[in-house]
């Protein structure tokens, strides 16, 4: 259904109506000099006049009531020889288009239309038939010729124009209202779709941030198992030999703090409330042990098989990473290269890359892929889920096109983090 309409709208129909006005006397007043129309006085025109075009102010709000008014004001100024052709013929033009393109029922417009036109052609015809039997209007228009006379033609042209007339303005007024019913369900689909992407995200993200969970949970449980093996072996080798046991105690102090590190980076970044049913993590089948850096030669060599030829190449010396860091590097290169196999198109090569320095591991995985196809792998779900977990390690991450072509994502993950013992 047509809303009503915005007060720009009322002031714009207003300002509309108060031109046709001015026009329409204009107008009046100089076919009165013509000569053309004195058949009634000067304030019966005026009249007449502001009856025509003023209730146009009103055109979108009762456009049904306007429509009708503008048809009888046009049938009287006729009928009263007020004579004034041009405006007058603007404004019912305006009124039946507006009837159909701002008519909340449709049925409504259909009817009140369909009776002005038919009116208007009973009205048109029977003036044809009348004046053909009458000699003295237009008599040098003869009534007697071959197969058209001029007055039949005369009256062909005036049944063409009118249908011309009437049936533009009632197409017009109906594209109209087609056109602005598609414009709202455009804004209303584009709407629900922006809030589908926004759940999407939502979700990619929780879904993201609960897989981190899980495998912070090994990360935890690692660090937990080899505080519980240092601890039997310090209480063992106390009484007889306390270096040992002090060499003990240090692991165990070093797994703590890297645990305690760890979690306070990683529980930060998960959605709160999301423990419904942790408890029953218990009964589930144990998992396989998580992924790390020891695993990318597997990834190349699967990314190889799969039809994308991939290498890896490593720059400095490998040293050990915490858990989080190594599951971290596996999901960033897995998610990539994935990419590279679904957006980097046929003949594509990829490239991984690992540069251990003093602080912090990079990762690189680029590609020679068609750059008509970076804008398929821009703000994916699975992009989503890289800055999460980059997030998580207070690393940094760069996605984006390369200039010589292809997609390059780079991550900067640091090794050691605050709290931790070197």
């Amino acid at each position: 259904m047509r809303p009503r309409p915005t007060p720009a709208q009322r002031r714009n129909d207003l300002l509309l109506a108060l031109v046709l006005l001015g026009g329409t006397l204009g107008s009046t007043a100089l076919y009165r000099a013509a000569g053309v129309a004195d058949g009634a006085p000067y304030w019966h025109s005026a009249i007449w006049a502001a009856t025509m075009s003023l209730p146009l102010a009103w055109r979108r709000v009762a456009p049904e009531v306007v429509a009708i008014t503008a048809s009888v004001a046009f049938f009287v100024g006729a009928m009263a020889e007020i004579g004034e052709l041009l405006f007058s013929n603007i404004t019912l033009f305006i009124a039946i288009y507006t009837l159909g393109a701002w008519g909340r029922s449709r049925r409504i417009a259909l009817l009140v239309r369909a009776g002005i036109v038919l009116g208007m052609f009973v009205w048109l015809i029977w003036g044809l038939v009348v004046a053909a039997n009458a000699p003295d209007h237009l008599p040098e228009m003869s009534r007697e010729g071959g197969l058209v006379s001029p007055y039949v033609a005369y009256a062909l042209i005036n049944v063409v124009t009118n249908l011309l007339y009437f049936g533009g303005a009632w197409y017009f007024g109906d594209n109209a209202y087609r056109s602005a019913r598609e414009r709202v369900a455009l804004e209303q689909r584009t709407e629900e779709l922006a809030a589908e992407r926004e759940r999407t995200r939502e979700q990619a993200v929780a879904i993201e941030r609960l897989r981190i969970a899980r495998e912070l949970h090994d990360v935890v449980a690692h660090h937990v198992s080899v505080i519980g093996v240092q601890a039997g072996a310090a209480r063992r080798v106390l009484a007889r030999d306390p270096d040992e046991a002090a060499a003990s105690l240090t692991a165990i102090e070093h797994s703590a703090r890297e645990a305690v590190a760890e979690l306070h980076g990683l529980l930060g970044t998960l959605r709160q409330g999301d423990g419904e049913g942790d408890d029953g993590d218990t009964d589930a089948p144990a998992e396989a042990a998580p992924h790390g850096l020891a695993d990318l030669p597997g990834l190349v060599a699967e990314s190889s098989a799969s039809g994308v030829p991939t290498t890896l190449g490593v720059i400095g010396t490998p040293r050990e990473t915490s858990g989080v860091v190594g599951i971290t590097a596996y999901r960033l290169v897995q998610e990539a290269l994935t990419n590279v196999r679904k957006h980097a198109g046929v003949g594509a090569t990829a490239d991984v890359r690992v540069r251990w320095a003093d602080d912090e591991l990079e990762l690189e995985v680029s590609d020679t892929g068609a750059g008509s196809t970076v804008a398929a792998r821009s703000g994916g779900l699975g992009q989503a889920g890289m800055r999460e977990r980059v997030s998580a390690v207070g690393g940094d991450l760069e996605l984006g096109a390369r200039h010589r072509g292809g997609y390059l994502v780079r991550a900067t993950l640091p090794l050691r983090r605050a709290g931790a013992v070197s």
